[in-house]
């Protein structure tokens, strides 16, 4: 709806009425599964059989809290670990290619442009199943021929990690590339007329302006590792990260633990956002 456009009652009611249950549909789920976090019962469900909180805090069986449950803690410090690594490498790798593709013209430009998309509409799972396929196969023929094992090419979170870094660098990349399309090269060119290296007038011009984009970018790039479950499914080996942990549990059976589990990823979620949002508004006033 265009505000500048005069609007009949009945239109304004309709908008309204879609912008309200478009995000209903949106937090209502959350809602349910960060109330079941709360339910005083073996399972996430109705009837609700009171408040406890029990599944954040006991440490007796069979209501064992998500901090004294060894199983769901090694794999919120596993996903952290993998979600940092994954988000170092991605942004560093992300803003080298921005400066490459908007900076830089070279062969095969548009080319390279559209590998660097293409994991952006490949499945996770296939991306997946590829990069197992090809580490493995790479793996094995060392180890044929040379009598050596390259561990760091089989099932693990080394592999994890980069199957993670081959789709979230697509973010990284495009997130900072836009922000550097709006910046003005005068600035530099005025940097180095007063004598400033390239890489001077680089670190303490252009980067700075980047600043807000890099730093969406990484708090995107943390949570989509943290989250990601398709491409890390196929890499993982016995060190399982959050995602792959939940979903065996889920297997034996669900309880309200993991819904706080949920609710605990939920607040850090919202918090990561809040910092993104107040850090860039801070630049933005100070830019103003």
């Amino acid at each position: 709806m265009i505000p500048s456009i005069p609007q009949s009652r009945i239109s304004k009611i309709a908008y309204a009425s879609y912008v309200g249950l478009f995000f209903i549909y949106l937090i209502l789920p959350l809602s349910v599964a960060a109330t079941f976090a709360f339910n005083d019962s073996m399972f996430p469900s109705l009837p609700w059989e009171g408040f406890t909180l029990d599944w954040f805090f006991n440490d007796t069986e069979p209501t064992l809290g998500l901090f004294h449950d060894r199983t769901l803690t090694k794999g919120i410090g596993i996903s952290l670990f993998v979600a940092l690594c994954t988000t170092l490498i991605s942004v560093s790798v992300g803003t080298t290619n921005a400066f490459l593709f908007e900076r830089y013209d070279f062969p095969l430009k548009g080319l390279c442009y559209v590998l660097m998309i293409l994991p952006l509409v490949i499945p996770g799972v296939i991306l997946g199943i590829s990069i197992l396929v090809f580490s493995s196969t790479i793996a094995n023929g060392v180890e044929d021929k040379l009598d050596y094992d390259l561990d760091f090419l089989r099932p693990g979170l080394t592999l994890v990690v980069l199957g993670q870094f081959s789709f979230i660098t697509t973010i990284t990349t495009l997130v900072i590339s836009a922000r550097l399309r709006k910046f003005d090269l005068s600035l530099e060119e005025a940097a180095l007329n007063l004598g400033a290296t390239k890489w001077a007038a680089v670190r303490t011009i252009t980067l700075p302006y980047l600043q807000p984009a890099i730093i969406g970018a990484a708090v995107v790039s943390f949570l989509m590792s943290f989250e990601n479950f398709n491409t890390t499914l196929m890499l993982v080996g016995s060190d399982a990260p959050l995602t792959i942990t939940m979903f065996d549990r889920l297997k034996e059976g669900s309880t309200p633990v993991l819904n706080a589990v949920s609710l605990m990823l939920m607040i850090g979620s919202a918090m990561l956002a809040l910092v993104m949002i107040l850090v860039q508004r801070d630049k933005g006033v100070k830019d103003g």
